[in-house]
């Protein structure tokens, strides 16, 4: 093989394996978001029913501010079995890629480059240290009265993970305020 294709391809390969560390960085982001839910349910029930939605999810009641109707609940969120060994597989597939061209440029100690295969489980790791941690999720209650249908309506904003988020509007099934 010519130098230049080999070249060629070790830059693709390399900003290949920047894309994957950055992906890799990215499991762990921070992903919260603000929604607002209406819900037509007096407010006693409807704080009842998400505190014990919360409880059932293992969060606890850290904070409540009476004065503005404000509820704050914390929780331990447990990182994905499945996606650190996901993450180290796929860095086990680019480290392999870097060492297969490592090893058509430099074939003398291309065997050497295997080495590099060890780090592949530091993606994994890495994930579940960061992933693993603590959650809020705070939640806003106001009542609006409707004109047309003479009925008090609560809104709620929310804020928290986007997953937790997801799951808490499909469970309890309330209209979203765009």
């Amino acid at each position: 093989m010519s130098t230049t294709i080999l070249s060629s391809t070790l830059l693709l390969t390399v900003l290949l394996a920047i894309g994957l560390f950055f992906f890799i960085r990215a499991s762990v982001k921070d992903r919260t978001q603000v929604i607002q839910l209406m819900s037509t349910e007096p407010t006693d029930s409807l704080l009842a029913q998400l505190q014990q939605y919360f409880t059932q999810r293992s969060y606890k009641v850290v904070a409540i501010d009476a004065t503005q109707n404000q509820v704050t609940f914390a929780g331990f969120v447990r990182p994905s079995w499945f996606l650190a060994v996901f993450l180290t597989f796929l860095a086990a597939i680019g480290i392999l890629c870097l060492v297969l061209v490592l090893s058509f440029l430099f074939p003398q100690i291309g065997l050497l480059f295997l080495g590099l295969e060890l780090l592949s489980p530091i993606a994994g790791m890495f994930y579940w240290q960061k992933a693993g941690r603590q959650e809020q999720v705070s939640l806003k209650l106001e009542s609006a009265a409707t004109e047309s249908t003479q009925e008090t309506q609560n809104l709620i904003t929310v804020t928290g993970h986007r997953d937790e988020l997801s799951v808490l509007r499909e469970t309890l099934g309330w209209q979203q305020v765009s």
